[in-house]
């Protein structure tokens, strides 16, 4: 995974399997991405425009 960037825009690879975050602020929006795939979009009426990771699923991997 890439260490220096920390967030990534719907249609981008998934960098590594985990739990991610919209940053609109409201920590409401959650999506569960499996590494390889690309990141969906936002919910519709999110104001956010990226994703974060929140929990990574293998962190000793």
């Amino acid at each position: 995974m890439d260490e220096e960037k920390t967030s990534w825009h719907p249609g981008e690879i998934v960098p590594a399997s985990g739990i991610y975050e919209c940053d609109c602020g409201a920590g409401h929006h959650w999506s569960t991405d499996v590494k390889g795939h690309r990141f969906p979009p936002l919910p519709a009426g999110c104001p956010g425009a990226s994703w974060s990771l929140m929990t990574q699923a293998h962190p000793d991997a």
